[in-house]
């Protein structure tokens, strides 16, 4: 059997979705794990990460049981939510390639004030103090803020020494996964189409 025929489609669909759920698991664990040790007090953080987890989960599972089964109906949701996907994604992807700098640093404000929690983690992780000014009156959960004199810094410029490589980063990651999705669709479209030399010859799945 050449590779391209029904046999060899049908392992690159299982492995693309075998990578998908260890994707998944990843994400679940290492969201779990944060919580777990103190790195992440963010509720609504780690629901989110954990919810892309299953949900990432649950396409992987329905995409290998239409693998596995050539079932043609879960093969095509899988198709149709896996193409939704890639177009989300690769939105998003090329909108961090794309974002200067003062709009990094207005989307970072917008998230930083929705989230007292957040504010919390940033501060106790960088060691930094408010956003962009530092009231020195108030409460703030960094280290350097309990000091006798405290001389902080603010968390925004912290945050912008690194925001542009985080940023290119999720943008890369986020563009070479949509990509395999967008593969998945082939492969999976592909697959549907083929016929399973294992069933009858006459006979269309």
């Amino acid at each position: 059997m050449v590779c391209g025929g029904y046999i060899c489609t049908k392992n690159a669909l299982c492995a693309l979705n075998i990578l998908y759920v260890l994707v998944s698991l990843l994400l679940i664990g290492g969201a779990a794990w944060g919580k777990w040790f103190g790195l992440v007090s963010s509720i609504r953080v780690v629901a989110g990460v954990i919810g892309v987890g299953i949900f990432l989960f649950l396409v992987a599972f329905v995409g290998l049981c239409g693998a596995l089964k050539h079932h043609q109906v879960l093969l095509f949701f899988y198709m149709m939510i896996l193409f939704l996907v890639f177009v989300v994604q690769f939105v998003v992807s090329c909108a961090c390639l794309a974002l200067n700098k003062d709009q990094q640093n207005h989307l970072l404000e917008i998230g930083w004030n929705k989230s007292e929690a957040t504010q919390l983690d940033v501060e106790k992780t960088l060691n930094c103090c408010g956003f962009s000014k530092i009231n020195y009156n108030g409460t703030c959960a960094a280290i350097c803020f309990k000091d006798p004199s405290p001389s902080c810094e603010t968390c925004s410029n912290i945050i912008q020494r690194y925001a542009g490589k985080v940023l290119r980063f999720v943008g890369g990651v986020g563009l070479f996964f949509s990509f395999t999705e967008i593969f998945g669709v082939w492969l999976a479209h592909r697959y549907r189409n083929l016929k399973d030399p294992r069933s009858n010859p006459g006979a269309f799945l």
